[in-house]
């Protein structure tokens, strides 16, 4: 029996979002943490003016990206969420979660522990994602 034979449907569905869910999620992630980056260590912005940036324009690629791609297949039923703008409501929202988090991490690292500009990137690309895929699952594109 292959591998994926063990798998329900259903089962094999949530693993491909999980896929889906993580490239879309790398490139948004990265397109944040450059941002960030490039606007506090090369430019010397405020850390936290600088994530906040990053977290704006890491909003708008994320909802368009993990609209069209990562929750596609709930796209298709028929009065997902009540449309654009509650569900960008709830993204937004979410995307609040997401940038405390990662202010948190920048807090944390550079701030509190005087640690490097680039040190909060790890939290940002590892727990972040995890805790907004949770959330962008089970409400935002239900």
């Amino acid at each position: 029996m292959k591998f994926a034979e063990r798998f329900t449907p259903r089962q094999r569905a949530l693993f491909w979002q999980i896929v889906r869910y993580g490239l879309t999620g790398l490139f948004v992630t990265a397109c944040q943490a450059a941002i960030y980056w490039t606007l506090a260590a090369v430019a010397g912005m405020h850390v936290q003016v600088a994530n906040l940036i990053g977290y704006v324009a890491a909003v708008c690629i994320g909802y368009v990206a993990h609209n069209s791609f990562t929750f596609r297949e709930e796209g298709r039923e028929e009065g997902r969420a009540g449309g654009h703008a509650a569900r960008g409501a709830k993204f937004v929202a979410v995307s609040l979660i997401s940038y405390a988090l990662n202010a948190l991490w920048v807090w944390l690292c550079v701030t509190h522990m005087g640690w490097p500009e680039w040190s909060p990137i790890p939290a940002m690309v590892f727990i972040t994602p995890a805790v907004v895929f949770v959330l962008n699952r089970q409400w935002v594109f239900r």
